[in-house]
């Protein structure tokens, strides 16, 4: 009988416990929750500001032709060519397998 009552105490303090721990849980993850909604609430005022006193700057449309904007540099090209040789090669590599 006694161990009964002990069992009892203890299964309520566990119940006790385990409440208490999401208690803790409640709140850690409400203060992360307003946590991040006031950061977001403040970036969203430092852009505001930011692009009130420092507007982005207008690319001019007019000056560049469209024949310099289609011709792909030789640098870009070099890249491409080089991006397509290590693909053959490593298709090749994994054929051999």
């Amino acid at each position: 009988m006694a161990s009964l009552v002990k069992l009892k105490k203890a299964s309520g303090m566990e119940l006790n416990l385990v409440i208490e721990g999401l208690k803790f849980m409640v709140l850690g993850m409400s203060t992360v929750f307003l946590f991040l909604m006031l950061m977001v609430w403040v970036l969203r005022v430092q852009s505001t500001i930011i692009s009130k006193f420092f507007p982005p700057e207008k690319a001019p449309s007019s000056t560049a032709t469209s024949s310099t904007l289609s011709s792909p540099t030789t640098q870009n090209t070099s890249h491409i060519v080089a991006i397509v040789a290590a693909i053959q090669m490593y298709r090749q590599q994994c054929d051999q397998y």
